[in-house]
Parts: structure tokens; C-alpha cells; sequence
């Protein structure tokens, strides 16, 4: 309540000062004329007739705008809210005009003119009835004009909350996608690492599967840290890597060899999380178990203009004519998931045989730097390798 009376206080002053102004300016009119006219009535009766009546607007404005608002256009029914409003402006105009003229002759301004009530009257209804009338319809004009403006606004900002929720809604949705996707590719690395200690365990082999149970153990701990991040620093994820590598040695014993060359300008770039898991695990599976002799992966990333390549390429037997450049698998399809909901159609994945031997899966999607590189060195191609098994 004390909130809407401080807003009419505010309105009625606004009113008071515009009309206030309003009669100062009609008055340097009249002193304009009177001094081209050399008409002898004294200034002061000039002010008094023309603040008085711009005082009456004054307090017939809030009346005006009652009736606006309580008669509102309405297109349907026009013809009726012109006939009301038109009604309503004579009666306002006469009101207006017979208090005036009661005041005025109250005054004694223009004597030789305003001789009596009734001529007082006679006299503005003459010069000022149809005056009195358009400030009516001025009123009303400018009360529609603002209500049309707010309203305007309103729909304006009322669009765009509703673009920015959208906008939300959608991010939402593509962050619950990505997540989706990042949540199928964990249980399945990590179904997958469970089998493959299952089959050491299988074949006797307690050692090795205590050693492959303690890097998933490290591995799993890595992981949890950075669990609802979609990207990470590029060396972030080598350090997933190798974790993950040192899993698949005690599998394959001496037969992995694995090479990792990194350019160092690239190390602070940000990469999807987990993203290389499902391609050295396809080379492994593909490339390495399906050789009986020792072979090699090797990591690369460089930068390519503006966009980041990294390759993870194997010694294997490579692919069969027909499945070069298809993508099998959850761990895979879900990868090319992940960087198109991620990038678009700028990123891309392929796979296809390599020159010589083997298969090469190739990541390309746009380089952005997290943080300004700290090695200056060429991260030089070496082999993780554990002696103890």
C-alpha cells in the first residue's frame, strides 16, 4: 500500500510540473501578444487565466485517465468506445470550462470582457471549448500510447526470457546428450577392463589380475576427478592414457609397445574427456590381438592451422576393404557422437589403413588453447613400459 502511494505521489508531481510548464510557456505566448497588441490589461491577469486553466487540467488528468482505462479501445467494438469517449470529452470540456469560468470571476481578471459568470462562460466557451476538447483526446492519446509502450516492452522482454530459457533448455539438452554419450563409453571401458581380469583370473594368472585391479583402481580415481567435465587439457587426457595403457600391458605383456608424440603448443588444448580410450582400445583389440607377434600404437596430436589432429595408429594386420572408414562399436559410434554434438560438422573422425601396415583413426575438431603451454620441449616419442609383471 505504501509502495502504491509513493508511485501516486510521484505520478500527481509528474502531472503538476508538466502542466506547471505547460501554462508558462501559453503565458510568454500571451505577453508576446499583448506586447504586439499594446494591450494595456496587466500581466497578471494573463497568468492567473492561463495557470488557472492548466491547473483544472491538472486535476481533471487523473479523471481522464480513469476513464481511458475504464473505457478501453477495443477493435471489435470501436464505433461504441468512440461514441463513449466522445461523450465523455464534451461533458469533461464543459466541467472544466464552468469552473474555470466561477474561478475566474471570482479573480476579477479581464473585467471589461468577463462581466458576469454567464459572460465569462460564453467568452471561453467561444476560445476554448474545442481546446478543452482536444486536451481531452491528447490525454487519452498519450495514456494509450504509453500502455501500447509497455506492453511493447513487456512482450519484448517476456520474448526474450523465453529465448534465453530456450537457449537454456537447449543447452541443457545438449549437455545431458554429451554426458549420455560419456556415461556409455566409462561402463563399457570399464565392463570390458573387468573381463579381461576375469580371464586372468580364469587362467590363474592372481598376479597379473591384482595388478590390472590396481591401475583400474588409479585409473577410476583419475577419472572421478574430472567425472562431470566434457573437456579436459590435452594433457590431462595423455595422463588417462597412460593409465589406461599400463591396464592393457599386463594383458599383453611385452607384445604392446605404445609411442606418444605430442607437440608441446597443443598440450594446453582442450579435448573431450576420455575421447582417445575408445580408439587405442579399437586398436588394441584389431591391431594387437589379432597379431601373435608384438606390436605397436602409437598417439600423436599436432595442430593444423586452426584445428587439432590427433591419430592413434596401429601395426596390425589394418582393416578389411569393406570396413575402412566405417566406425563399429558403441565405444566408437559414440565418439563420433560426442565431437559432432560437440563441434559440429567442423570435426571429424576416420579410420582407414595405414601407408604401410596397420590401421590410423584421425581426430580432427577445432583447437582451443585452455592456458598458454609450459613445456618448450617436444614431447619426443617414448614407450611406457613396466618391467615388473
Amino acid at each position: 500500500m505504501a509502495n502504491r502511494f509513493k508511485f501516486s505521489l510521484r505520478q500527481c508531481t509528474v502531472y503538476f510540473v508538466v502542466w506547471t510548464v505547460f501554462g508558462l510557456y501559453m503565458f510568454s505566448q500571451g505577453m508576446v501578444q499583448k506586447a504586439a497588441s499594446h494591450d494595456p490589461t496587466p500581466w497578471t491577469h494573463h497568468l492567473v487565466s492561463w495557470m488557472v486553466g492548466v491547473y483544472m487540467w491538472f486535476l481533471l488528468t487523473p479523471i481522464v485517465l480513469w476513464l481511458g482505462s475504464r473505457f478501453p479501445f477495443d477493435r471489435k467494438h470501436w464505433m461504441r468506445w468512440l461514441t463513449i469517449h466522445l461523450v465523455l470529452s464534451v461533458v469533461i470540456a464543459l466541467l472544466d470550462l464552468g469552473v474555470e469560468s466561477a474561478i475566474l470571476r471570482l479573480f476579477g481578471v479581464f473585467p471589461t470582457i468577463m462581466t458576469s459568470f454567464v459572460a465569462t462562460l460564453a467568452f471561453l466557451l467561444i476560445i476554448g471549448f474545442h481546446q478543452s476538447v482536444l486536451t481531452y483526446w491528447t490525454l487519452l492519446g498519450v495514456q494509450y500510447a504509453l500502455a501500447w509502450y509497455r506492453n511493447y516492452q513487456e512482450r519484448k522482454q517476456e520474448a526474450l526470457r523465453l529465448e534465453l530459457r530456450s537457449s537454456q533448455l537447449e543447452s541443457q539438452l545438449a549437455q545431458a546428450h554429451l554426458s549420455a554419450l560419456k556415461m556409455q563409453i566409462q561402463p563399457h571401458f570399464l565392463f570390458n577392463t573387468l573381463n579381461a581380469i576375469m580371464v586372468l583370473v580364469r587362467q590363474q594368472k592372481s598376479r597379473e589380475a591384482e595388478e590390472m585391479l590396481s591401475r583400474l583402481s588409479d585409473l577410476l580415481r583419475c577419472v572421478l576427478d574430472d567425472v562431470d567435465a566434457q573437456e579436459v587439457p590435452l594433457r590431462r587426457e595423455l595422463e588417462y592414457v597412460q593409465l589406461y595403457l599400463s591396464i592393457e600391458e599386463v594383458r599383453f605383456q611385452d607384445r604392446l609397445r605404445i609411442e606418444i608424440a605430442a607437440a608441446p603448443e597443443v598440450l594446453d588444448a582442450s579435448v573431450p574427456h576420455m575421447i582417445l580410450q575408445p580408439l587405442i582400445e579399437n586398436a588394441i583389440r584389431h591391431g594387437i590381438g589379432r597379431s601373435s607377434s608384438a606390436g605397436k600404437i602409437r598417439i600423436s596430436a599436432y595442430r593444423v592451422d586452426e584445428l587439432l589432429e590427433m591419430k592413434v595408429e596401429d601395426d596390425g594386420p589394418g582393416l578389411a576393404p569393406a570396413s575402412a572408414g566405417e566406425t563399429h562399436g558403441i565405444g566408437l559410434a559414440n565418439t563420433r557422437a560426442r565431437i559432432d554434438q560437440l563441434y559440429g560438422n567442423v570435426a571429424r573422425l576416420t579410420i582407414e589403413n595405414g601407408e604401410r601396415v596397420g590401421a590410423a583413426a584421425t581426430l580432427v575438431f577445432p583447437c582451443h588453447i585452455l592456458a598458454t603451454p609450459s613445456e618448450t620441449d617436444f614431447m619426443e616419442t617414448h614407450a611406457v613400459q613396466h618391467s615388473a609383471r
